[in-house]
């Protein structure tokens, strides 16, 4: 089996578990090819007993990659998109992070993971992304328009609102005066949107979430919207410029530029592993629904 390890960070606590999932996979006889930042970050704390290959980005990985793990949190996970892109490569995470919605493996049971893996105890979920072009092109997003939890317009260098005027399939939906808006994904639904109000969309649900950031109208509330609707975004505020963030890519926008934002044209395989289900993530993690009264008897 060939994988390829991705991470973003590495400290004295990531040590223990990068050197479980390094030997482990090594016993299996896996094939091993480490991101290179994250192999110079390794080889500086951990004496390795191999020499493992590296790669570089999105072109090194093919189709002879049968995985990709991530070592981190929920954020390595979304960085890890910007190698994987439109790969068909399946991504798992081993949660060393704080809360692990996305990178699922708890990281004191990595050799049961991988044993799952090899014994095909999983399955394949697709989460669908967002993609964004904007005219005049903004530099800083490049053929890296793509985000798997949100595209999130906000305010920059001021305390005042913005105004967002917002089209669906062309049709004016309204003008958000707010600190922003974000337009988020399924996957994203559980992240930034939540904590602006939005609600817990299911993974397979065919839905975009539109939810402002501290709207200043008592009736703008969030707006869930088909997956195939084209959405045209254009700022106003009193500075020039604004901010777009692609999950956790941000870069600056002047006001007036016309944003489109669809659905991508590819989508990302995540390994979700027997037992570990989206709802059983969502009672553990977020805490859904907690209540004494709903302990088992």
């Amino acid at each position: 089996m060939k994988i390829a390890i991705y991470g973003h960070y590495f400290n004295e606590e990531a040590k223990v578990y990068v050197e479980n999932l390094l030997n482990y996979l090594d016993y299996k006889g896996a094939d091993i090819y480490i991101e290179e930042k994250f192999s110079k970050l390794i080889e500086s704390s951990i004496e390795l007993d191999s020499n493992y290959p590296i790669f570089k980005g999105y072109s090194d990985l093919d189709s002879t990659f049968d995985l990709m793990f991530t070592v981190g949190g929920d954020g390595t996970i979304l960085r890890s998109i910007t190698y994987l892109r439109d790969s068909n490569i399946p991504v798992i995470g081993v949660n060393i992070g704080r809360l692990g919605f996305l990178a699922t493996v708890k990281k004191e049971e990595i050799s049961i993971a991988i044993d799952a893996i090899y014994n095909k105890e999983f399955k394949i979920a697709e989460r669908t992304l967002l993609a964004v072009k904007t005219v005049p092109q903004v530099k800083g997003i490049g053929e890296l328009n793509f985000a798997l939890n949100e595209i999130t317009l906000s305010r920059k260098d001021t305390a005042s609102m913005i105004t967002v005027d917002t089209y669906l399939n062309d049709e004016y939906l309204t003008s958000y005066w707010a600190d922003g808006i974000i337009t988020s994904t399924p996957t994203g639904s559980t992240g930034y949107s939540l904590s602006s109000g939005g609600p817990v969309i299911s993974p397979q649900a065919k839905n975009f979430v539109l939810t402002p950031i501290a709207p200043h109208n008592l009736n703008a509330r969030p707006l869930i919207i088909p997956d195939n609707t084209k959405i045209k975004m254009r700022i106003n505020g009193r500075e020039n410029q604004s901010f777009i963030s692609l999950d956790s890519r941000i870069t600056t926008i002047d006001n007036q530029t016309d944003i489109y934002i669809e659905k991508a044209p590819f989508t990302l395989k995540m390994i979700e592993l027997t037992g570990q289900t989206f709802f059983k993530t969502l009672r553990e993690k977020l805490l859904w629904g907690e209540d004494t009264r709903n302990k088992k008897r």
